[in-house]
C-alpha cells in the first residue's frame, strides 16, 4: 500500500484499487481548502485519513499554504488538535460560509 500525491489529492492504492483520499483546492493565493477525506470500508480503522491529512498538513506546512476544514473529519481534527491549528486560514470560518 502506497500513498501517492497528484494536483488535488493525496491518495492510497493497494494493487492498483483506490483505497482511500484526502482531496483539496486552491481557494485563493496561499489557501486551500481540505474539501473530501474517504476511506474504503474494506481498509478503515487502520490510521489511513489520518494518514492522508497529515500528509496534506505537511504539503501545506512546506508550501506556506493556510488551511479551511471543509469536510467533517478535517474539521473535527482541528478541533482536537491545537498543535496544528496554526495551519488555519485567519478568516476560514467566513472562508468556510462561502462554499455553502
Amino acid at each position: 500500500m502506497e500513498m501517492k500525491h497528484e494536483d488535488g489529492r493525496f491518495y492510497f492504492e493497494d494493487n492498483d484499487k483506490m483505497i482511500g483520499e484526502i482531496t483539496y483546492s486552491t481557494v485563493k493565493d496561499g489557501v486551500v481548502s481540505i474539501d473530501h477525506t474517504y476511506v474504503d470500508d474494506n481498509y478503515r480503522g487502520q490510521g489511513l485519513a489520518g494518514k492522508l491529512l497529515n500528509a496534506m498538513l505537511d504539503f501545506s506546512d512546506l508550501k506556506g499554504l493556510k488551511v479551511v476544514p471543509v469536510c467533517e473529519y478535517a474539521k473535527a481534527a482541528f478541533e482536537k488538535k491545537p498543535e496544528i491549528r496554526f495551519l488555519l486560514a485567519d478568516n476560514y470560518q467566513e472562508l468556510l460560509k462561502g462554499e455553502n
